[in-house]
């Protein structure tokens, strides 16, 4: 019996170009602006998987607060099952997916935290 594969697990902007072949997860509570839903070419939009509206203002993109807000995002995310259990689901199957944020720092950010999180749930 094949053992069968895990899927990879990647994040980009949302303004990215887009790439075939994985599947595209917008992970956002809010659309991005300027993208149609034409150019996101979604899969599928988590909106219940982005950090609260209180959590996101709190950190509002300041590398000083990136810290804090990682382990309170994190404790968050420990709250919302569904939608963590599906993306991990989705990677347990196989399926290659990139999460999709639209902040302009490519590593404060928190589809970086999010992406940290599903694949220690992955090998932990």
């Amino acid at each position: 019996m094949g053992t069968q594969t895990q899927g990879t697990l990647s994040i980009a902007r949302i303004y990215d170009e887009v790439l075939e072949g994985p599947y595209r997860v917008l992970v956002d509570r809010l659309w991005p602006r300027g993208v149609t839903k034409e150019r996101a070419a979604l899969d599928e939009w988590l909106k219940d998987i982005a950090p609260s509206p209180g959590l996101r203002k709190d950190f509002d993109h300041m590398e000083s607060r990136f810290a804090a807000f990682a382990a309170a995002y994190r404790s968050e995310l420990d709250g919302h099952h569904e939608p963590v259990e599906h993306v991990l689901d989705l990677l347990r199957s196989g399926t290659d997916v990139v999460l999709l944020y639209a902040a302009k720092d490519r590593d404060v950010n928190h589809a970086t935290v999010l992406r940290n999180y599903l694949e220690g749930r992955l090998t932990g």
